[in-house]
């Protein structure tokens, strides 16, 4: 997409600090951190929904989400992360590109979902 925030960074037209970055995806700080630790794990192949990725989509998010769980510790996330997916509007989804949240690096409160 070309005015995808995210497309633009996975191509270097937009500078951000990659901590880790491989064929399918990079990963990045979140510009406004709600952990201390706070990563981006992004998707090179553009899809903004679950419900849009054909089955190669699937094994590439699989081999993604495995990467995190090794990669974790090196990023100051050795005593656990939570991992969020926001999808849609109501979910607060503000970049129209599949991405992960990695969050952590202190002791996280249980989310109020009755809010």
């Amino acid at each position: 997409m070309e005015d995808c925030i995210f497309c633009k960074i996975i191509k270097g037209e937009i500078p951000a600090k990659k901590f880790y970055e491989d064929e399918l995806m990079i990963i990045i700080a979140d510009i406004a951190p709600k952990a201390k630790k706070h990563y981006l794990a992004i998707p090179k192949k553009h899809f903004k929904f679950f419900s849009e990725m054909t089955e190669e989509d699937s094994v590439m998010l699989g081999k993604c989400i495995k990467k995190v769980s090794e990669l974790a510790p090196s990023f100051g996330l050795e005593g656990g992360f939570r991992f969020v997916v926001n999808q849609g509007d109501d979910a607060i989804q503000t970049v129209p590109h599949l991405h992960m949240h990695l969050l952590g690096g202190q002791k996280l409160s249980e989310p109020d979902y009755n809010k």
